[in-house]
């Protein structure tokens, strides 16, 4: 269980001073607490050889200093480690959401997003109660066992023995059970995230759900997971159940022995009243530590297991990062955009970890400063051949280059910086117009945010808005239609000033007028920047300085608009495939 806790150990260290101060204030409340019933054995014996008010009055006033001072201290123990388990909790989720963040797109795939988040939340939970009150009541325990041991057999070695026997049970019980525990909140751990990730899709879906009526279905598939939860979450209960009665029932079987033989000891004159009194004091303060023990076991139980399941994503090193850039390139290199492939390869892994080859010996250079324009039948790799510019997947080193210098000499920040993508799905956050397009340019003014809305054909309908580009978007941008929100990612591209422009798509959602308004505007934001953009649209792509078809993989065609329709091959076929569509229209 001690290896499990490892990843912990950084974030103890952290604190350790904390914890330092924190186990003071654990010592010092023991220490005081203990005394409180040698004060009532003081008392009782004293007030048996005679009863005054100056006696009363002093013992009453000795009772209540010790609570005082055992409450200050104890509120100091709660106020330092259980302070310390949020700060713990809060670095956790830093670092963890700073891992996730550093995952490529593939993780995701493979990932779900509800599990991924039950561990954000439930797990870290978990664990924060692993490393405050977990820490703190067992620390209590120990302590003030140890101590009232060591008084009880002051008192009487006998009677300690005798009264303490039932106790090796519990640890035999604690033990036994807290590995059953263990396993079954594994269990529910794992149902939780299923049921997270279950309704995650859904409420994600929820458009598509109801528009192919399956809102029964759903719901009974999500009951049915619920119901499973639910029987798990009960099996875990009744053991839990088993638990703390079985304590309870062990310590009141010492008590039970502490009166009869603790009596027989007293009228035997072995023991006095007092210590009789103080005896019993102590046995039902062990009360609670011994109860504490199963809650405590309980929450080292499941922060454990949560534990190994956060440890599960810390560990899981990003596919793409900087190890192989080049330290003497400065972060803020702005690039000049000249991208060349060279005999570049690339295959997917599917589910059952086998290649699934997408790219064929591509080869392609791409001047600075000009524009490609990608065409071809789905599913023949033009999202993911611009993809790997980004490197939002990586290819082989070497196969994908700018500047003459492959992609992996950049570290992704600079990589990045320079490139402003445009994604075939466009994903809005759940802020307002403004922040949405100055999302990759924070330092953006306002007049940047609204020049690149002009570029993006889509300011004047925002400025139209009650709230203008402070207008909230909502939830994935479900308050706007799919071209505003095409355009919108857009305008986000466009502010960050990049070098190096992909549009994947980027204009299927809006109508033949708007994308050539779009397209005219944009031939300003294009110039002396390298531009790559992917349509299936004749229009869009017919004024790029150079058109590449893509068939299978492979660059099947290459040249100007002009010289692929000399071709008469697969551009030739999609124009007047086009041609036709439109002219049908016009007649329609």
């Amino acid at each position: 269980m001690l290896a499990d806790l490892k990843p912990l150990v950084p974030y103890l260290k952290r604190y350790r001073r904390g914890f330092f101060w924190g186990g003071v204030s654990v010592v010092l409340s023991n220490a005081i607490w203990i005394l409180f019933p040698q004060v009532l054995r003081i008392a009782i014996d004293d007030l048996n050889h005679g009863v005054t008010q100056q006696k009363i009055l002093r013992y009453a006033g000795l009772l209540v200093a010790v609570s005082l001072a055992k409450g200050v201290f104890l509120f100091l123990t709660r106020w330092i480690i259980i302070g310390i388990s949020r700060d713990i909790e809060f670095d956790l989720r830093n670092d963890l959401f700073g891992q996730l963040e550093k995952q490529s797109a593939s993780y995701y795939a493979e990932h779900r997003t509800g599990d991924i988040m039950a561990r954000m939340t439930n797990d870290l939970n978990a664990v924060r109660m692993l490393l405050g009150p977990a820490i703190m009541y067992s620390a209590n325990t120990v302590l003030f066992s140890i101590g009232a041991v060591i008084f009880l057999l002051r008192i009487s070695p006998f009677l300690t023995l005798v009264a303490l026997v039932p106790l090796p049970l519990a640890s035999v019980l604690v033990q036994t059970m807290g590995r059953k525990i263990h396993e079954r909140f594994e269990r529910i751990q794992a149902m939780f995230s299923e049921i997270s990730a279950q309704a995650q899709e859904n409420f994600s879906g929820a458009r598509l759900v109801r528009a192919f009526a399956q809102e029964e279905p759903q719901i009974a598939s999500f009951e049915a997971a619920n119901r499973e939860n639910v029987r798990r979450g009960l099996r875990l209960v009744q053991l839990m159940g088993m638990l703390w009665p079985t304590l309870e029932f062990i310590l009141g079987l010492s008590l039970a022995i502490t009166l009869l033989v603790g009596g027989h000891e007293v009228l035997s004159n072995r023991i006095s009243v007092g210590q009789f009194v103080a005896f019993n004091t102590y046995m039902m303060m062990l009360t609670w530590p011994v109860i504490a023990l199963g809650w405590v076991v309980n929450l080292v139980q499941r922060g454990t297991a949560s534990v190994i399941r956060i440890h599960e994503l810390m560990t899981d090193k990003p596919a793409i990062d900087d190890a192989a850039a080049d330290e003497t390139l400065k972060p803020d290199t702005r690039l000049k955009g000249k991208i060349e492939f060279r005999h570049l390869n690339f295959a997917y892994t599917d589910t059952e970890g086998k290649p699934v080859e997408v790219l064929h010996d591509i080869n392609l250079e791409i001047p600075a400063g000009t524009s490609l324009a990608l065409v071809g039948p789905t599913g023949s790799g033009k999202s993911t051949l611009v993809g790997l510019i980004a490197r939002l997947y990586d290819a082989e080193a070497g196969s994908v280059l700018i500047d003459d210098r492959p992609v992996r000499d950049y570290r992704l920040a600079t990589l990045r910086t320079n490139i402003g993508f445009v994604p075939q799905e466009t994903f809005l956050f759940s802020e307002s117009i403004r922040e949405n397009i100055a999302f990759g340019a924070p330092h953006a003014s306002t007049e940047d945010v609204l020049a690149a809305a002009e570029a993006a054909h889509i300011r004047r309908e925002f400025e139209d808005f009650p709230h203008g580009m402070d207008t909230a978007v909502g939830e994935r941008g479900i308050t706007l239609s799919g071209g505003q929100k095409q355009r919108t990612a857009i305008a986000r591209a466009v502010v960050r000033d990049p070098a190096i422009l992909v549009l994947d798509d980027a204009l299927a959602s809006v109508d033949t007028y708007t994308e050539e308004t779009i397209l005219r505007q944009l031939r300003e934001v294009m110039r002396d920047r390298t531009t790559i953009f992917i349509s299936h649209r004749i229009s869009t792509v017919r004024h790029a300085d150079r058109i590449a078809v893509l068939v299978n993989g492979r660059i099947a065609e290459l040249g100007t608009h002009e010289e692929l329709l000399s071709l008469g091959h697969f551009y030739a076929g999609l124009y007047e495939k086009q041609l036709l569509e439109e002219e049908l229209a016009v007649t329609g």
